[in-house]
């Protein structure tokens, strides 16, 4: 599908579409209007719910995409027919003109009620331009150079609906801006599909990580994978393994060494992303006590404690410090350990036992310590089995959409020189 949206930009300015490109005035292209001074609201116009007119605020508009809430502003009925030019429709464009937002917009699309805005927007209603190309070339930098060259300053930065309407649009064809449009539509919905996926997911991860493991004081998970049963055992997690150590400050820190050398903030959602290297004198000298070993979980317990992560091949060769634990050898199903570790009941053993200094840490003594619930080889292994392809899924379409804004942002750079 990513590769369809490719070659849907390079068709863009292909066959068809070789004209030139004109400049406008926004004005002589849309109808701009904001809520007149005399015609504001007060308190006494807004009303519940089920009695008014939602009003829009810059707060509704997030990532270009208008966002409803519970605690949405609605104001009367007869405040609202007050003002016509401002009743919202859909492919309607708010523009944020004041505020710390000042230049934010966005599509109004799905609206399936009455609405307007409050005095921090305007309505852009598009006369002789596409709606979804000018939605787009609203969030160019073009567009947002013209906005800060010309805010009024002040406490509260602020554009007026004439300098708004002064902000030059470059302008292909309206068949070519159709395509444009249409291209970026493909896009956002493609996004939009794949962050509710993701979410999805993460719920799903979120809801079985509190009921596939036991509950303080019960010995067997609330949700329980077909054809295991029995009591979970509790176990101290330093007799279940051959070693526990951690690493030590690195001399050698750059970007140009041979080893890649693992910080607490290269794990992210459970994996590594490596950034800092060491050489590989030091690698397998001062600090040859903590070579990582494919399949060594790292646990962190300086700082930010109770990050984790495996070590993967693809990293090798590494090295950690002083603020990461290495788990190594252990009896226990490898996934199965580290969804335990990132687990409540090791987070509530951490918020109860760091040794309070500079900052929190735990010691390997500690980390040898933990008490684990812990099923039959074969469960642990179906759990981290299942527990991995969640985390699979996740990570896939974590990739999807950062490919794809990544591809948005080029295309927005591209496209609009």
């Amino acid at each position: 599908m990513i590769n369809k949206v490719m070659e849907l930009k390079l068709k863009v300015r292909n066959k068809g579409y070789s004209g030139e490109v004109s400049r406008k005035l926004l004005k002589e292209l849309v109808s701009l209007n904001g809520r007149i001074g005399f015609r504001g609201y007060t308190k006494n116009d807004m009303v519940e719910r089920s009695n008014g007119v939602l009003t829009y605020s810059p707060t509704n508009i997030v990532n270009n995409k208008i966002v409803n809430y519970e605690n949405d502003t609605y104001i009367s009925q007869d405040k609202y027919k007050e003002s016509p030019e401002i009743m919202v429709k859909n492919n309607d464009i708010l523009f944020v003109k004041t505020g710390s937002t000042l230049g934010k917009s966005a599509l109004v699309r799905n609206l399936t009620e009455p609405a307007t805005i409050n005095p921090q927007l305007i309505v852009i209603k598009t006369i002789n331009v596409d709606s979804d190309y000018l939605a787009v070339y609203l969030l160019t930098d073009s567009i947002q150079k013209q906005v800060f060259q010309v805010k009024i300053g002040g406490a509260v930065p602020t554009l007026t609906e004439t300098e708004i309407g002064k902000f030059v649009v470059k302008l292909p064809s309206l068949p070519e801006q159709s395509a444009i449009g249409s291209l970026f539509r493909t896009l956002d919905s493609l996004l939009a599909s794949y962050k509710e996926n993701l979410t999805n997911y993460q719920s799903l991860k979120a809801t079985m990580l509190s009921k596939m493991f036991p509950k303080a004081g019960q010995t067997v998970p609330e949700i329980r994978l077909d054809g295991f049963e029995g009591e979970w055992e509790l176990i101290k997690l330093g007799k279940f393994c051959d070693l526990i150590t951690k690493g030590t400050t690195a001399k050698s820190q750059s970007e140009r060494g041979k080893v890649n050398f693992i910080k607490v903030e290269n794990l992210k959602g459970n994996e590594i992303y490596p950034i800092v290297k060491i050489s590989e004198e030091e690698h397998l000298g001062s600090l040859k006590r903590s070579i990582l070993c494919e399949g060594d979980i790292l646990f962190s317990i300086a700082g930010t404690l109770g990050r984790t992560a495996i070590v993967r091949n693809n990293i090798l060769p590494a090295n950690t410090n002083q603020a990461l634990a290495i788990i190594r050898g252990c009896k226990l199903d490898v996934y199965f350990l580290l969804v335990v570790l990132s687990g409540e009941a090791v987070k509530d053993y951490i918020r109860k036992n760091p040794t309070v200094g500079a900052q929190p840490n735990l010691s390997l003594e500690q980390v040898s310590s933990l008490k684990l619930q812990v099923p039959s080889i074969d469960e642990q292994q179906a759990i981290g089995a299942y527990f991995s392809n969640l985390d699979q899924f996740i990570t896939s379409y974590q990739e999807k959409i950062s490919q794809l804004e990544t591809l948005k942002k080029k295309l927005l750079q591209d496209m609009f020189i």
